[in-house]
């Protein structure tokens, strides 16, 4: 009878930890911001939000490969949500992932065994924002017979966002494109671990403002590299999770491709030092000149111009 089945119930609860309206308040701070911000926080609500859709709830054995044991999926709607297994006793290693099914650019890799369960971000040249908050847990569960046991699953979200607001008053551009690279291209989620196998590419989404002089562009996305921890310390605390001290090099990069009256085009790379962490949101603010040229107003934020700038030659390969 050691491994005879039980009722066990499972709380699971969406932790959203995020910085979202103090950094578009701080930001975006003045009277001609008004409009990119409410609609920066329409664009955002889908993914800061502790509303989960799916939930993808898997059960693992803890020795050997760590096989799959048992595997479930449910439709949440919810921020919180119980359910009831009916498992035999023994001990599990727990993954839970949620928001996967309506998102277009990850998918749930893997999952059959427990240290190759990943989230997986589609690979190609150029790549769209992520569509959803993704939030995973992980819980060692030692589930014991003959005893009533209910567990409390706080699954916390694995991917954040960045966005820019460029005040294009007086430029005369055309046209301007943004991308954001530097970020990471899966997540491991047993080891709570980001990959960079490569550096994707992300194209962000234009936000129509409808009465404002500026141009508002934003991305989901897989976070950037961290700062390495100091050799001499093991405990490393801070206030708040998104506050951090630059790196020596850009960690993450933000391309604008202005296109201007005359044909050229202008592109400026800015380089950012400070991490963007999961569950964070990073709006850099620039002002854009009529060479196509633009200066953040954050003075953290480097930026490298080429003025015009010829893209890479494309033809189609016959196979």
């Amino acid at each position: 009878m050691g491994d005879c089945e039980k009722d066990y119930h499972l709380d699971y609860e969406l932790q959203l930890i995020t910085n979202m309206t103090t950094e578009l308040e701080t930001q975006l701070s003045m009277e001609a911001d008004i409009e990119a911000r409410a609609a920066l926080k329409t664009y955002l609500g889908g993914i800061f939000t502790d509303y989960a859709h799916d939930v993808d709830l898997s059960f693992y054995d803890v020795e050997g490969d760590f096989p799959r044991l048992h595997h479930e999926s449910h439709i949440m709607d919810a921020n919180q949500s119980k359910y009831t297994l009916f498992i035999p006793v023994r001990r599990y290693m727990h993954l839970a992932v949620a928001n996967v099914v309506e998102n277009t650019e990850v998918s749930l890799r893997d999952d059959e065994l427990c240290e190759n369960a990943t989230l997986f971000q589609a690979v190609g040249d150029t790549l769209s924002s992520h569509r959803t908050g993704l939030f995973t847990s992980r819980l060692l569960m030692d589930i014991r017979e003959g005893v009533d046991q209910q567990f409390n699953v706080n699954l916390f979200m694995a991917n954040c966002a960045s966005a820019i607001v460029l005040d294009t008053l007086g430029s005369g551009v055309k046209d301007i494109i943004v991308f954001v690279s530097g970020f990471a291209t899966d997540f491991a989620i047993r080891d709570s671990a980001y990959h960079f196998d490569y550096t994707p590419i992300i194209k962000t989404d234009r936000i129509i403002l409808e009465n404002s002089e500026e141009l508002c562009f934003a991305a989901a996305h897989f976070p950037s590299r961290d700062l390495p921890l100091p050799a001499t310390r093991t405990v490393v605390q801070t206030q708040d999770p998104f506050v951090s001290e630059g790196a020596t090099n850009p960690l993450w990069n933000v391309k604008v491709y202005s296109y201007l009256k005359d044909g050229t085009i202008t592109e400026c790379i800015l380089g950012v030092t400070q991490p963007l962490r999961s569950g964070g949101l990073r709006v850099i603010k620039a002002q854009v000149y009529n060479n196509g040229s633009l200066v953040p107003t954050d003075t953290t934020v480097g930026v490298s111009v080429t003025l015009d700038w010829e893209p890479g030659l494309s033809h189609d390969v016959i196979l």
